[in-house]
C-alpha cells in the first residue's frame, strides 16, 4: 500500500556523506583504521626526532665532528702553510655526497654552483642562523692556518629522489587502506545479508532464511543471522498457527449462524415479533460477513492463495456490483462509472474482484451517504496498468491515520465507522485483492473526501 507522495526534499551533499558514515559501521571501521595508522606514524616520527636528538648529542655529533677533521686535513694537512688544495676537495665530493666551500686571501672554490647556499650562509657572521647551537658552526666549519675557511654540507641532489619516494609511500599507504576496505568489506559483507533477510521478515516472506557464510564455524555475524534465522522461523509457525485457528474458528461458527438464521425465520409472522426477527436477521448477516470476510483475507495472505484467472470486463462488473448494492444504497444507482474507451479486458479473478469492487464501493457510499456529490468510479489505462479509481465526497481521515487505513480492523473514527456498520476489514481485503493480482492500492485524501486507487498489471 501506498500513501499520498512527499514533496522531495534535496540533502546537501556533506549532509549525505555525514550520515551515510554515521549509518556505516564499515566506513567508519575504515576511517578508525585510518586516524590510527596517522597517529601511530605521527607517534613513531616525533619519537625518532626526539630519540635521534638526544642521541646526536650524546654519541653521534662527536663522532661526525672526528670525521669532517679528518675531511679537513685531506683537503688541507695540518702543519703547513699552503693553501687548501681543491683537487682533493673534489674528490671527497665525487667520492661521498658532500659540498665543499673554501674561502680565504688565495683561494676562493665552490664544489657545487648551481646549490643554494645553506641558511646559515645567507647573512653577516653577526646574524644568529645558528638557534643558538655553536657547536654546528664547529662541526661543518674549519679554519687553516693560513685564514682559509673550509665548510662543508649536504649534496642536496642526492635528495632529488624524495618526491619519488615520497609518492611509493603515498602509495603503499593507499594500496593498505584499500586492503583493508576490502577485508573490512568482506568481512561484514553478511550485514548486507542480514538485512535483507530481516527486511524479508518484515514483509511476511519466511520462505528464504539468512544465508550463513560459514555454518560449522560461524563467527559473531553467523551468530546473529543463525538467530534471526530461528527468530523468523518462530514467527511463521505462529501466523501458521494464528491463520489456522481462524480458519477453524471460522468454519466453526458457520453451522451455529446457519441454525440460529434458520430459527430466526422460522418464528411466527406478527407484529410483535417483525422488528425484532428483522434486527436479528440483520445481526446475524453481518456476523456471516464478518466471518466470510475474515475466511478471504486469511486466504489471500496465506502463502498458496490460488487465483482463478479468466477475462474480466472491469467497468461491466462495476455497474453489477452498484446494482448489488442499490438494495442498501438507493443512492449507488446515481454512481457513475466512468472508463476509458480503450479499457482493456483483464485476465483477473472474477470473484476477488467483484469482492475488490464491493468494498470499495461500499467504503465511499457509507461515508459519503450525506455528501452533497455522489461518489464516482473511473477506470483508465496508463503506464503502470490499468487502474481503478474510487472516489467519495464525504470528511475523508487524518493524513496521520492514511497508512494505517488498509490494515485488518483499523478505523480511524471508530464510534462512526461502528454505527455505520463496517468493522474495518473492507479496505484490508482490496489491499489483499490488490497484492494478489501484482498490484497496489493507494490512499490519500482528495479534499473533500477519500480517493482509493488500484492500479493493476495489465500483462501477467
Amino acid at each position: 500500500m501506498k500513501t499520498a507522495p512527499v514533496a522531495d526534499q534535496r540533502v546537501p551533499r556533506w549532509l549525505g556523506i555525514r550520515r551515510r558514515l554515521a549509518h556505516s559501521i564499515k566506513l567508519r571501521m575504515v576511517l578508525v583504521f585510518l586516524v590510527l595508522a596517522a597517529a601511530m606514524t605521527l607517534v613513531f616520527v616525533t619519537g625518532a626526532q626526539k630519540a635521534f636528538s638526544l642521541g646526536w648529542r650524546e654519541a653521534a655529533r662527536p663522532l661526525l665532528m672526528d670525521y669532517v677533521d679528518r675531511l679537513a686535513a685531506d683537503v688541507s694537512p695540518p702543519g703547513t702553510t699552503a693553501p687548501p688544495s681543491t683537487d682533493q676537495a673534489r674528490a671527497i665530493t665525487e667520492r661521498l655526497p658532500l659540498t665543499v666551500d673554501i674561502a680565504g686571501p688565495v683561494v676562493n672554490w665552490r664544489s657545487h654552483l648551481d646549490q643554494k647556499q645553506p641558511p646559515w650562509r645567507q647573512g653577516d657572521d653577526s646574524t644568529n642562523h645558528w638557534n643558538d647551537d655553536k657547536t654546528w658552526d664547529r662541526l661543518v666549519r674549519r679554519t687553516t692556518a693560513d685564514g682559509h675557511t673550509i665548510e662543508f654540507g649536504i649534496n642536496e641532489a642526492v635528495l632529488e629522489r624524495r618526491p619519488r619516494l615520497l609518492g611509493v609511500a603515498l602509495a603503499a599507504v593507499l594500496l593498505l587502506t584499500l586492503l583493508a576496505w576490502l577485508y573490512v568489506r568482506r568481512l561484514l559483507r553478511p550485514l548486507d545479508a542480514i538485512g535483507e533477510g530481516a527486511r524479508r521478515f518484515g514483509a511476511g516472506d519466511f520462505s528464504q532464511p539468512i544465508a550463513l557464510r560459514n555454518p560449522q564455524r560461524p563467527d559473531e555475524l553467523g551468530e546473529l543471522a543463525a538467530t534471526l534465522n530461528t527468530m523468523g522461523d518462530d514467527i511463521r509457525q505462529m501466523l501458521d498457527a494464528k491463520r489456522a485457528l481462524l480458519l477453524a474458528i471460522s468454519h466453526e461458527l458457520r453451522s451455529p449462524l446457519t441454525r440460529a438464521r434458520l430459527h430466526a425465520e422460522l418464528l411466527p409472522e406478527t407484529g410483535d415479533v417483525d422488528a425484532q426477527r428483522g434486527a436479528l436477521l440483520r445481526d446475524l448477516q453481518e456476523m456471516a460477513n464478518l466471518i466470510s470476510d475474515l475466511l478471504e483475507s486469511e486466504r489471500l495472505a496465506g502463502r498458496h492463495a490460488s487465483l482463478h484467472r479468466e477475462p474480466v470486463a472491469l467497468p461491466v462488473l462495476a455497474h453489477e456490483v452498484l446494482v448489488e448494492l442499490q438494495a442498501r444504497y438507493p443512492r449507488a444507482a446515481a454512481v457513475r462509472v466512468c472508463a476509458d474507451a480503450s479499457f482493456p479486458v483483464l485476465t483477473l479473478d472474477a470473484a476477488r474482484m467483484r469482492l475488490m469492487l464491493r468494498n470499495l464501493l461500499d467504503n465511499a457510499l457509507r461515508h459519503g451517504s450525506d455528501a452533497p456529490q455522489w461518489p464516482e468510479v473511473h477506470l483508465s489505462v496508463g503506464e503502470e496498468g490499468a487502474t481503478v479509481t474510487v472516489r467519495d465526497h464525504g470528511p475523508g481521515v487524518p493524513d496521520a491515520d492514511l497508512p494505517r487505513l488498509a490494515e485488518p480492523f483499523s478505523r480511524p473514527d471508530a464510534a462512526r465507522t461502528r454505527a455505520q456498520g463496517g468493522v474495518g476489514l473492507g479496505l484490508h481485503l482490496c489491499k489483499l485483492v490488490a497484492l494478489a493480482h501484482g498490484g497496489t492500492v493507494t490512499l490519500e485524501n482528495a479534499k473533500p473526501g477519500l480517493a482509493v486507487t488500484v492500479v493493476l498489471p495489465m500483462h501477467l
